[in-house]
């Protein structure tokens, strides 16, 4: 029996690894047009921001994860989506001369189109096969449309036009995506009382959303692609397993119990076992390696091998993830998946 119809991840989703040139540099080898590029300057020392754009707001449209700051038009930043990947301009934080740096990038479905689904008609540039679409909308309370066909499993909203807290709704958080959210810029869950999204729309209020422009990533689970959901750290070396049905290219952690940082993994940057590179979407640190936040990428999850009690495995912490495919454990050509 097949596991997914997605045999190339791919196809929706890459990391891509590139050197900075501090000259106008078309970066290639993405696999596709992406329409949303997370890029960060990997090289030690180099505390650069997390620079986020996406093809519904346009080129050269900045958002930082790391900061509450609206959109910023930076006209030496990410200059065009290619074909085959993007182009950056001189722009430091996505093109320092000589330093690694690191774009995580995904496909939804060009510059999208308009949506009359919920009470706040959103543009919205959709995936329906991976799960993922990107929204625009301007309002604060109401409803809106997503494109996903399915009830995602994450939302993660910003408001592009004022400074204002990104919002995580994921459905690990205490009482699921209708009572706490999560912000990138500070540690605890907040009451963000909602309701649940449905499969044509998401609901917003002044908890969430500003009565300005908003923009928000949503993301539907897919069966060998994608999973989003929890897992309680046992404090151990030999740690929680959590399994996708897949063998994961990058994961995103964050404990919820208690105070800590968001963490990033790919496969890129660590191409083998123990993985321990880690990125923080909520700080400009630089690439660091630590034991305290080692894991296993395996053939159909990853398993926690740090110990620390701010780190990946805290014990009877609660975390919640969100992980995108290497490869399905098992797909509709029906190739397994290898371990590393």
């Amino acid at each position: 029996m097949a596991y997914t119809t997605i045999n190339k991840s791919t196809d929706y989703f890459n990391t891509k690894l590139y050197t900075g040139t501090g000259a106008e540099n078309a970066v290639t080898g993405v696999g596709f047009q992406p329409d949303w590029v997370w890029i960060k300057n990997a090289s030690s020392g180099s505390n650069y921001d997390h620079t986020l754009y996406d093809a519904v707001r346009g080129a050269t449209k900045q958002l930082y994860s790391n900061h509450t700051n609206g959109q910023y038009t930076e006209a030496q930043g990410l200059k065009s989506f290619d074909s085959d990947g993007f182009t950056n301009g001189t722009d430091a934080k996505g093109n320092s001369n000589g330093s690694t740096l690191v774009s995580w990038n995904w496909k939804a479905n060009g510059q999208g189109s308009s949506n009359t689904d919920g009470s706040i008609t959103s543009t919205v540039s959709a995936n329906t096969t991976s799960g993922f679409s990107i929204v625009s909308f301007n309002g604060q309370t109401g409803t809106v449309g997503h494109g996903l066909g399915v009830k995602p499993s994450m939302i993660i909203l910003k408001c592009i036009a004022v400074s204002n807290n990104w919002v995580i709704q994921h459905k690990g958080l205490t009482g699921g995506m209708d009572e706490n959210a999560l912000i990138f810029t500070t540690s605890a869950e907040i009451g963000a009382v909602t309701a649940e999204p449905t499969t044509s729309v998401f609901t917003v209020n002044n908890q969430i959303a500003e009565n300005n422009d908003n923009i928000a990533y949503c993301f539907a689970e897919k069966t060998g692609f994608s999973k989003f959901g929890s897992y309680v750290g046992n404090g151990n070396a030999d740690g929680a397993f959590v399994y996708t049905g897949f063998k994961p290219a990058f994961i995103m952690l964050k404990k919820t119990s208690g105070t800590g940082d968001w963490f990033i993994n790919d496969v890129k940057r660590n191409t083998f076992n123990v993985v321990n590179s880690q990125l923080y979407p909520n700080l400009n640190a630089a690439e660091e390696d630590t034991n305290a936040t080692q894991l296993d990428i395996l053939s159909n999850g990853f398993k926690l091998r740090g110990t620390s009690s701010n780190a990946l495995n805290s014990g009877n912490d609660t975390y919640i993830f969100m992980a995108f495919a290497e490869a399905p454990l098992v797909g509709s050509n029906n190739v397994p998946a290898t371990a590393r």
